[in-house]
């Protein structure tokens, strides 16, 4: 059984999901610490012919809390960001198609910042055709605990898994002999660039999913895009 791990991410890009796509369980985490300047709560759209920042804004908090612990900003304006997107990409060919389920998503009215994201990566994934089934980490019966390596690895042992499949960013970060030892395969997936039109203007690669769908119809990105990647 092949299992990833992943922080939740708001409406991340094609990588993510292709990463999901690939394996039989993804697990998110819920009881990691949250970071600054990461993806968590925020991601890229085409704004101008460039990549331009949005984000769920967040109330102000202790740096030490898990992500499960934070709380979206009571003046967090969603109809502000919908209009951004709006404004953006109403003239997408996919517009039509697209916009309904970002409404649905940035609507969501959890003020908790990893409800906010569980259901944002639930609904998105549903929407591209991906059946594989979402555990949050803290259920997982577990040393909650235990970080990095070890946590990953536990968490393989917990449910079973034989392979491990993790962004490339993680090459250096685990053991292949570590995860051998508990008869554990270690894989990385590398997602392929795949260029598409946007507005006719160069491209700009690794946008969240919003772009992806605004300019690819839905049967293009499950049959085509989500399977433009690499196991190594």
């Amino acid at each position: 059984m092949k299992l990833a791990i992943m922080q939740p991410y708001f409406l991340p890009y094609i990588g993510y999901y292709q990463l999901m796509a690939a394996v039989d369980l993804f697990i998110v985490y819920d009881n990691i610490k949250y970071t600054k300047k990461g993806w968590i709560n925020r991601n890229r759209m085409l704004q101008n012919g460039a990549d331009a920042m949005f984000s769920v804004p967040l109330k102000n908090d202790s740096d030490a809390l898990d992500i499960r612990e934070r709380q979206i900003a009571v003046d967090f304006k969603r109809d502000k960001l919908l209009n951004q997107l709006r404004a953006t990409y109403g003239k997408a060919p996919y517009f039509e198609q697209t916009f309904p389920l970002i409404e649905g998503i940035v609507r969501h009215e959890d003020a908790n910042l990893f409800g906010y994201l569980h259901h944002a990566i639930e609904k998105s994934a549903r929407h591209l055709g991906i059946g594989t089934p979402i555990r949050v980490s803290s259920t997982v019966p577990i040393d909650h605990a235990l970080k990095g390596q070890d946590k990953v690895i536990a968490l393989c042992a917990a449910v079973g898994a034989d392979t491990y499949v993790n962004p490339p960013g993680g090459v250096d970060l685990y053991s292949g002999d570590a995860f051998r030892e508990k008869d554990i395969d270690l894989k990385f997936i590398r997602p392929r660039l795949v260029e598409y039109a946007q507005f006719g203007q160069p491209f700009v690669p690794w946008l969240s999913i919003v772009d992806v769908l605004m300019f690819n119809s839905i049967g293009a990105v499950s049959s085509t895009l989500l399977k433009q990647y690499d196991l190594i």
